[in-house]
């Protein structure tokens, strides 16, 4: 359309805000695309609130789970206002009060939430100031914003609250307003005190598990011994007579009890598993290596997800191929899931650590049969998870029990065998790698195959129920067969296409929708396996090819970002080329882009091996970052430093165990992690780019700590472990 005619349409009426519509033909046409989350959440008074008592409310459906956004976000809003962070309140993920935002997943959060916040902030300061303006008579050009004081050259002033009932925020965002260069930024590039932290460190009420609601009671669930079974008979009237008891549930296979306190309903809890008898099955794979033949044998098509031909690649004079395998991991969180429940005149509202209170709500309805506006889901903290653990689960658990509770809230929180039992875990997966190398030691060919299960059965991931507790009622909800999260950020194929400058590559997955052991988004989908098995990979690789692993991958790789953090990486740690280790001590390195799309990560990591037990510690992890412009530069470190622990921990410890009926993980002493006498050094350098777009920073550092540690491994030792976690029965396996 020329801009005559969309003149002429605009001064006609029949093109209106985001929204076109041609009179001749009566054609709508798509409203025009707004950036981050402003696309579905296009009202302006959904993101922010000019308070008449000199507060700024912002509104976020992005969650606080202890990476920081809280924090983060508000630093874009003041910025963008005007405003002293002070002056900033933020409300995270309530149905009732935020936009809907789905999940708070894939590290999208700065990326997403900041981006609406930035441009809606931005717009909102553009209408004060041209309410100043009117209220002044002075053009809006020649007004100075400070601390949201608005003021004229003469002197004269006027304050955003003066004018909140004159600035009509209740209206369509237009992202039209500029927002501010990197150059006038106060707040954003600074390392800000985190706003969850202090009641986190003085026993304040920062989680869920804290809420304390009057006249409320304690609830516990009894969960089937293994995934098969199925609830025969319980003597629920032995234990509805127990002291403190107040509603005891039994719907089919699920089972439930509410006291007057905790320790009341955990010896309810008790007394009903004592008396409850299940039917079980064998319906689980084979365990140890015999689960990865049985992944690979499953009838999963062949899904090409990248086939790229090179016209000008030579010959293979060395090929190699390898297999790699990662076994079904724990979110483990530190506090067991809880939720709390209160039904009042017909109306159900949930407090929950849900990583997305509408998509919960929703599956809630179909679960509750009621209609979604009589839930209102409002987020409170969990205590320690990246993930689909079972914040989701027990809310619809709190929400049966509180049901039969007589109107009286219920906080329900699971036993630790719930949560290693039953939560959802990251994937069992298998990655075969093949390449060849020319007489140069280039690649010229390379492919990766991958087999995996669903890395997202979260609610509203299916048309189904995917809450647990709708599984096993009487009459059962079925939780739909989920897709594979598609590409560009990929689910089971995350991070499995390579970013080098190979000459022939090939990549393809076989997606198992049906897993016998449920599996969902354990931090980074697919990304941690993928990005151990390639990058380990390319290691053996440079080694068939006689050249250094950082020279290798700086050979293959042209985008000058990557090349960037590589280098940093690489200088920091003093990396010396074509150094072999002692036996005992060995260096590593790795590098990924998180997705493909989010932040650079280029990382070396420094082992120490006792050869005579097969323990391995990492001593050293250095890390280079390129997340984009950086809001809080303290809260970027906070992240990748927490990734590496986190990787390190799966890496050298982490593995569920099973055999064909029941899981056996239960507890700590059948599931280690990193220990705080094993926590490595991390020096983290941050490579800043502002005025560049946001890149989620919260999962890049999980799948290069993997490969670094394990190249780490391989070069200290001379023995390449292929399979995840790096325990020291394999690693002494190996050495024999």
């Amino acid at each position: 359309m020329n801009a005559s005619r969309r003149d002429f349409l605009k001064q006609s009426g029949a093109l209106v805000v985001g929204f076109a519509l041609v009179p001749s033909l009566g054609i709508a046409q798509e409203p025009a695309r707004l950036p981050g989350s402003l696309q579905n959440n296009r009202r302006l008074d959904a993101w922010l609130a000019i308070e008449p008592n000199g507060r700024v409310t912002i509104f976020t459906g992005k969650i606080e789970l202890g990476q920081g956004i809280g924090t983060a976000l508000s630093q874009i809003a003041a910025d963008e206002l005007d405003v002293d962070l002070a002056r900033l309140d933020i409300v995270h993920g309530d149905t009732a009060r935020t936009p809907n935002e789905g999940q708070t997943a894939g590290s999208l959060s700065v990326e997403q939430s900041g981006t609406a916040l930035r441009f809606a902030c931005a717009e909102a300061r553009d209408i004060l100031v041209s309410a100043a303006a009117a209220k002044l008579g002075v053009p809006a050009a020649d007004l100075n914003v400070s601390d949201g004081t608005v003021t004229a050259p003469g002197g004269a002033s006027v304050t955003y609250w003066d004018l909140a009932g004159a600035a009509d925020l209740k209206r369509e965002a237009s992202a039209k307003a500029t927002p501010k260069p990197a150059s006038g930024y106060r707040w954003v590039g600074k390392s800000v005190a985190r706003r969850d932290i202090p009641k986190k460190f003085t026993g304040g009420a920062a989680y869920v598990q804290d809420v304390r609601l009057p006249g409320m009671v304690f609830g516990r669930v009894v969960r089937p011994p293994s995934p098969g079974a199925r609830l025969v008979s319980v003597d629920d009237a032995r234990v509805r007579r127990m002291p403190g008891v107040v509603a005891v549930v039994r719907d089919g296979s699920f089972l439930a009890v509410a006291a007057k306190r905790e320790e009341q309903a955990i010896r309810a809890r008790d007394a009903l598993k004592r008396s409850a008898r299940w039917k079980e099955t064998e319906s689980l794979p084979p365990s140890g290596d015999a689960l990865y033949r049985h992944l690979m044998s499953a009838q999963a098509p062949a899904q090409t997800v990248a086939d790229k031909a090179s016209a000008t690649a030579g010959a293979a004079v060395k090929t190699l191929d390898a297999v790699y395998t990662r076994p079904y991991q724990c979110h483990a969180s530190i506090g067991p899931s809880c939720a709390l429940a209160h039904w009042k005149d017909g109306a159900l509202t949930v407090w929950t650590h849900s990583q997305g209170v509408f998509p919960l709500r929703a599956d809630l309805a179909k679960a509750l049969g009621v209609d979604p506006k009589q839930i209102r889901c409002i987020h409170a903290e969990g205590a320690g998870c990246y993930g689909h653990n079972g914040a989701d689960d027990v809310a619809l658990d709190a929400a049966l029990l509180a049901r039969a509770a007589g109107g009286k809230p219920v906080k329900l929180q699971w036993m630790r065998d719930d949560e290693f039992a039953w939560e959802p875990y990251g994937s069992a997966m298998v990655m075969k790698l093949a390449g060849g190398i020319d007489a140069q030691g280039q690649v010229v060919s390379w492919s990766h195959e991958l087999w995996s299960h669903p890395h997202s059965t979260r609610p509203g991931s299916t048309p189904g129920v995917n809450l647990l507790a709708a599984r096993h009622l009487a009459n059962p909800l079925d939780p739909g067969l989920p897709p594979d999260v598609p590409q560009p950020s990929g689910g089971s194929d995350r991070n499995a296409i390579p970013l080098y400058d190979f000459g022939n590559v090939k990549v393809v997955k076989h997606y198992i929708p049906e897993s016998p052991l449920r599996t969902s988004a354990l931090r980074t989908l697919g990304g941690y396996a993928n990005v151990f098995a390639l990058e380990s990979f390319v290691d053996e690789v440079a080694l068939a090819a006689g050249v250094d692993p950082v020279e290798f991958r700086l050979r293959h790789t042209t985008d000058p970002r990557a090349r960037a953090v590589i280098e940093a990486a690489a200088r920091k740690a003093g990396w010396q080329p074509g150094t072999r280790g002692d036996g005992a001590r060995g260096r590593g390195f790795a590098f990924a882009r998180y997705k493909n799309l989010a932040c650079y990560v280029a990382m070396a990591a420094d082992v120490e091996v006792e050869r005579a037990t097969g323990r391995v510690r990492v001593t050293r992890a250095i890390a280079a970052v390129d997340a984009g412009q950086i809001v809080n530069p303290d809260g970027v470190v906070n992240q990748i430093e927490g990734g590496i622990i986190q990787s390190a921990s799966w890496t050298l410890k982490e593995s569920v165990r099973f055999d064909r009926t029941r899981v056996t993980t239960r507890s700590w002493a059948d599931y280690p992690i990193l220990r705080f006498d094993e926590v490595p050094e991390v020096d983290v350098v941050l490579v800043d780019r502002p005025g560049e777009r946001f890149l989620g920073v919260g999962e890049g550092a999980q799948g290069p700590a993997a490969a670094a540690i394990a190249n780490a491994v391989a070069n200290a030792t001379g023995k390449r472990l292929r399979d995840l976690p790096l325990t020291p029965e394999r690693l002494k396996q190996a050495l024999a």
